[in-house]
């Protein structure tokens, strides 16, 4: 009896300290309702005396009656649902308590709540490869968040990168792909308005580079393995240690690299004010400063950082940058070492070693609404260096959350009310184009293009001579620089509002006008 009491205090401790290191996101929105749901948790752990281990739902008291907890005498469907608000922390302390409550709290139910809710727009099926949802959470833990932002851009070289994270469901695992963007037709052909300015074809093709991975995370991971050949630790313990750093098997054909995964570690707002600059490239700091972000980390972006490919540079700043629990780790940003091995695995001989950096957006930054109707992600036509990804990104005027909702007035036809619309509440505020992946000029991180007012301030006409009759012309501002990101301006240029999902920019010194259009992300979440 001793020893079994022995064994199993000591899992406890291992299964306690697991679940410290878990994170705790509140669900928005969910205030007091989730604090009376902790509160029952708490209660129920409390009333069971976890120090004794009792696997009896009820307590024995000192004359010898058994007290039930007022939370189990609950019906099983109430305890579901109270469940149904717990995060995977919480649900994790609470299947502490006793085995009535590891039994509601380990249900199938509540886990596949919380795989789906970070696979948006990737409703599977199936837990495959794993037996449960429970044990398909815990073998992707703690990298789910790379699948719900589903869009990264990454600081390599002046270029950069964009990927799309998805969850495949037939293989079980996480996987990011490359964005890219191709044109199917090349040339142009003079603006019948003005001959000298030439109109360049732009009809992209977007696809995902599926031949060569730049991520790839499985469920049959070796801490899995050695998992479902425990059933003691498969069945008490959840969650497995935190690691940083995580090894990625990927079948990349010829690529003789190796890959690791990394979580980062969010600079805090001091070392941010004193390390980011406004000037490119920003003190190495990413995302830089035009785009809107929570987490900023520092970056050594190859092509840019003078000491990026140096191994014993990385290791030596890496306790700046490498998280030591899940408290320190972001959800916005991870990176991706990458190296070459020479001789034999003995050895351990590393070289051509690079660490590259990746951030998502919020999806309110690329969400459309009504009122902000060009807010999304765009692919660009820049002539010699190709097609380009870029934010555009609508910023708020001021008082605009105060406004009441516009309404139809009486009298006021159909017609009428979405012109007053269109004037009052879209054509106003300040457009910006800013580059997620970028060329040898005008980097990643950086605006290309900046309408400050869509509205009176910024309005020059309405195009007469086709292709662009109709649309609304706006004041711009286009960015150029040479070569390396050197001596960059701002030029004269006109935006050309042609729909909500097609832009034009007018170059009124290069004489010549390049298109934008909307890229549907979404589309690339299900693996085919």
């Amino acid at each position: 009896m001793t020893t079994s009491k022995c064994r199993q205090s000591d899992v406890l401790q291992v299964h306690q300290a697991e679940v410290r290191e878990l994170p705790l996101p509140a669900p928005a929105g969910h205030g007091c309702v989730l604090s009376g749901v902790v509160m029952l948790g708490c209660l129920a752990f409390n009333i069971t005396k976890l120090s004794s281990l009792d696997p009896s739902p009820a307590i024995s008291s000192s004359n010898g009656h058994h007290n039930a907890s007022p939370f189990l005498e609950l019906p099983s469907e109430l305890i579901d649902a109270i469940f149904s608000w717990l995060d995977p922390i919480a649900l994790a302390t609470v299947s502490l308590a006793c085995r009535a409550l590891r039994h509601h709290a380990n249900s199938d139910t509540q886990w596949k709540r919380h795989v789906l809710s970070n696979l948006p727009g990737n409703p599977i099926k199936s837990p495959y490869p794993c037996k449960s949802w429970r044990e398909l959470y815990i073998s992707h833990d703690p990298h789910w968040f790379l699948p719900k932002h589903k869009l990264w851009f990454c600081d390599r070289e002046l270029t950069g990168k964009m990927i799309i994270v998805r969850y495949d469901e037939r293989r079980g695992c996480i996987e990011g792909y490359q964005l890219l963007a191709t044109r199917n037709r090349d040339g142009s052909e003079p603006w019948l308005a003005d001959e000298a300015v030439h109109i360049h074809y732009f009809e992209p093709t977007v696809k995902l580079h599926l031949d060569k991975p730049i991520l790839q995370l499985n469920a049959d991971s070796l801490d899995n393995i050695i998992r479902s050949r425990s059933s003691l630790a498969a069945s008490l313990l959840p969650f497995h240690h935190f690691f940083s750093e995580h090894p990625m098997r990927m079948n990349t054909g010829t690529d003789p690299r190796f890959s690791n995964f990394l979580l980062a570690k969010p600079l805090s707002e001091t070392a941010l004010a004193g390390r980011m600059a406004n000037e490119f490239p920003h003190g190495y700091v990413w995302p830089p400063p035009v785009i809107p972000a929570r987490h900023r980390v520092t970056g050594q972006p190859v092509g840019v950082h003078p000491l990026a490919t140096s191994v014993n540079y990385t290791r030596s700043t890496s306790v700046m940058w490498k998280p030591r629990n899940r408290s320190e780790a972001s959800d916005q940003t991870f990176r991706i070492r990458q190296w070459m091995e020479m001789g034999p695995p003995t050895l351990n001989m590393h070289f051509a070693e690079e660490v590259v950096t990746y951030s998502t957006l919020d999806p309110v930054l690329y969400t459309p609404t009504a009122e902000k109707p060009w807010r999304g992600i765009w692919v660009g036509d820049y002539s010699g260096h190709g097609c380009e990804f870029l934010l555009i990104n609508q910023l708020e005027v001021d008082g605009e959350r105060d406004e009441e909702p516009l309404t139809q007035l009486k009298g006021e036809t159909e017609a009428e009310f979405q012109e007053r619309f269109l004037r009052e509440r879209v054509y106003r505020g300040r457009l910006e184009a800013i580059k997620l992946t970028g060329d040898a000029n005008v980097p990643r991180g950086e605006y290309t293009f900046v309408a400050d007012d869509l509205g009176e301030d910024g309005f020059i006409g309405v195009a007469q001579e086709p292709p662009f009759q109709g649309a609304r012309v706006v004041k711009s501002k286009g960015h150029i620089a040479s070569t390396g990101f050197i001596n960059d301006k701002y030029i004269e240029s006109q935006l050309l509002l042609l729909s909500y999902n097609r832009l034009a920019q007018y170059w009124v010194g290069f004489g010549h006008i390049s298109y934008f259009e909307r890229v549907d992300i979404d589309q690339f979440l299900v693996p085919k």
